[in-house]
């Protein structure tokens, strides 16, 4: 028996809650979010949200659930066909746009991972480990062919994680560093980021 399609209604409300609980959660982290807080953000009273989503638990896998699906969406864009710096490097800008378009999800996923990833650890040894080793097997042919510089490929992707997440994950720091505010400091971001990585990735 299929399962019931939602009303507009309850497509509406469903969305509200995780709208709600990606600012709690991305806030407060997991351990400090509580149902009456997403409820209340959605504006919805507790014993409606549980009509949805019965726990916290259960709202917050539904969020790193589509999270992940989005965080890896760029990674299998990778084109092994394509122009190896030019594919790396619109790698890059995914990912920086990623993090000016959705930092609260980005900030979510990183909490996850702080607190030792217990809610999504099958997905990062299952699935997002076999889309690395299968990317990672593309860089490597462009190493071996000499169409791009010799740096360890898994090691490569930790690091453009690092340098394009931060702006997201660190977002409260680099603005006041920079004296920036909302996401004017991006183009700039954009423009070292592409530059550095160019430079790393050509060949000597």
């Amino acid at each position: 028996m299929k399962p019931q399609r939602k009303t507009r209604i309850q497509q509406k409300n469903s969305q509200a809650i995780l709208d709600a609980a990606l600012e709690v959660f991305s806030r407060h982290g997991y351990r400090g979010s509580t149902l009456d807080q997403i409820a209340n953000e959605a504006g919805l009273s507790k014993p409606n949200l549980i009509y949805y989503f019965p726990s916290k638990e259960v709202i917050h896998v539904t969020l790193l659930s589509d999270m992940l699906e989005t965080w890896l969406a760029p990674l299998h864009s990778l084109d092994p066909a394509g122009d190896p710096i030019e594919e790396i490097l619109g790698y890059v800008r995914q990912k920086l746009e990623m993090s000016r378009s959705r930092p609260r999800e980005s900030r979510l996923f990183a909490n996850e991972v702080l607190q030792g990833a217990p809610r999504i650890m099958e997905a990062i040894k299952g699935e997002l480990r076999d889309l690395v080793d299968e990317k990672t097997a593309v860089i490597q042919s462009w190493i071996d062919e000499g169409k791009i510089a010799p740096l360890d490929p898994k090691h490569l992707l930790f690091s453009i994680w690092a340098t394009t997440q931060h702006y997201a994950d660190f977002d409260v720091q680099v603005s006041a560093v920079l004296g920036s505010g909302g996401n004017d400091h991006f183009p700039e971001a954009e423009a070292f980021l592409v530059d550095f990585y160019r430079r790393a990735l050509t060949p000597a």
